[in-house]
C-alpha cells in the first residue's frame, strides 16, 4: 500500500475500508452489491483488512470490525470449547443467551454458524443489535469460561478479557446508534 508508512495513510484506509464494508451494501438496494460485500472477506481476505484495522481504537468503526474479526477467528478455531463454555455460560446468564441467538443445544457447529451469521449482519443488517450480538456471546461465554476455570489465574484473566470485549462492542452499540461511530 503506498504511504503503507505514514500512520495517517493507514488510519484513513482503516477507516474507509471499514465504512464500505459497513455502510456501502446497506445504503444499496442491489442485491449484487450486499453479495459482493458481504463476500469480500472470503473473495479478498479478511485477514488483509483486518490488519489494516488491529491499531485502530475500540470505539472507531475499524476498531469494533478489528474486535468483530478477533471474535470470529477465535470461535472458528477453538469451536468445541467456546461451545463448552457457552453452555455453561447461558445458565448464568440467560438474558444475553437470548439476545446473542445461538441454536439450543450450543454445539461447535451452532456457535460457529452463529458468529458468522452475526457478521453478515455487519453489510446487511442493523449494525448496532450485530454489536449487541457479538457483545451477548462474549459475555455469555466470559461467564462459561469463568464458571469452569476451578480459580484457574490464566482462565480467569481470559474471562476478564472476554467482558472486556464485550464491554467495548456494548459501547460500539451504542455508539452506532447515536450516529457517531466513525
Amino acid at each position: 500500500m503506498p504511504g503503507a508508512h505514514d500512520p495517517a495513510a493507514v488510519a484513513e484506509v482503516a477507516h474507509r475500508t471499514a465504512e464500505l464494508l459497513v455502510r456501502g451494501a446497506r445504503s444499496s438496494e442491489d442485491a449484487e452489491v450486499i453479495a459482493r460485500v458481504v463476500k469480500l472477506a472470503d473473495d479478498y481476505g479478511l485477514d488483509e483488512l483486518a490488519d489494516l484495522w488491529s491499531d485502530s481504537p475500540a470505539d472507531s468503526l475499524p476498531g469494533t470490525l478489528w474486535r468483530l474479526y478477533l471474535l470470529r477467528s477465535w470461535v472458528h478455531a477453538s469451536a468445541e470449547e467456546v461451545s463448552r463454555e457457552y453452555a455453561t455460560g447461558r445458565k448464568y446468564a440467560e438474558v444475553h443467551a437470548v439476545v446473542a441467538g445461538v441454536a439450543d443445544p450450543p454445539g461447535p457447529t451452532e456457535v460457529r454458524d452463529m458468529v458468522d451469521a452475526v457478521l453478515r449482519g455487519v453489510a446487511t443488517g442493523d449494525f448496532a443489535t450485530t454489536l449487541d450480538r457479538a457483545a451477548a456471546f462474549a459475555r455469555i461465554v466470559a461467564t462459561g469460561r469463568a464458571h469452569l476455570a476451578d480459580d484457574t489465574h490464566d482462565l480467569v484473566r481470559s474471562a476478564s478479557k472476554l467482558v472486556e470485549l464485550a464491554d467495548q462492542l456494548q459501547t460500539a452499540a451504542r455508539t452506532e446508534r447515536t450516529g457517531n461511530l466513525w
